[in-house]
């Protein structure tokens, strides 16, 4: 398989040695530098869990080890990230029992 652009990996060891923790990567084109058999240079995005863009990055990997992630209506399957829970100061009150 060869990424295109826009297409969302998940880029572990089985892609390259330096991805002993894996990663997100989002492609912005694949370059078509001459490598080795089966390996490509990739520019793109490294993803955060939640799907945002956290720094820019050309990762050097073997396109066999690269997993495609599935997509739903558009958008892609990342794990479910935790997020903060708000509250303002009258949701707080009501929460606190007082004794």
């Amino acid at each position: 398989m060869l990424p295109r652009s826009g297409d969302v990996l998940h880029v572990n060891r089985a892609a390259s040695v330096q991805f002993a923790e894996p990663i997100y990567f989002r492609v912005i084109r694949v370059h078509d530098w001459p490598t080795y058999h089966g390996w490509v240079w990739l520019d793109g995005y490294e993803l955060d869990p939640s799907g945002d863009a956290v720094e820019r990055r050309s990762i050097f990997v073997q396109l066999n080890g690269l997993r495609q992630l599935q997509t739903n209506a558009g958008r892609h399957n990342y794990p479910q990230a935790r997020r903060p829970v708000r509250t303002n100061s009258s949701t707080l009150a009501a929460r606190v029992r007082v004794g």
